[in-house]
């Protein structure tokens, strides 16, 4: 028998609502990512989608585990903390180093190093 069964009507509906709002968000972002035309405004879409979808889906687990277990459960914090982390820093490495290579091919409408 699935443990599923036992959740209650409010966890269920919370879990599900929480799964398809991460689930939404993370297939708007990608739609970003194929509709928009320049690299740096598809790094921006999926950066988004990933954060707040992977940040909806971890929620939607720890109410989950937290009203089948009777405890809280935590340890998908350290998830949502490590994707919070390294998504927008992996955005910026990527976008200075398309930055650095589209000033060093003189690309137009690029602003110079010293422009703030």
């Amino acid at each position: 028998m699935s443990e599923a069964a036992e959740l209650p009507a409010w966890a269920a509906l919370l879990t599900a609502t929480l799964v398809l709002i991460g689930a939404v968000v993370t297939l708007i972002g990608s739609i970003g990512l194929l509709r928009l035309e320049s690299f740096y405004e598809r790094a921006h879409a999926p950066t988004l989608g990933t954060t707040l979808g992977t940040g909806c889906i971890v929620v939607a687990s720890m109410v989950y585990f937290s009203v089948l277990q009777t405890r809280p459960v935590m340890h998908e914090l350290l998830i949502t903390i490590f994707v919070a982390v390294t998504t927008p820093v992996t955005l910026m490495l990527l976008v200075r180093a398309a930055l650095y290579r589209d000033r060093s091919e003189d690309a137009g409408g690029i602003p110079g190093p010293d422009h703030s």
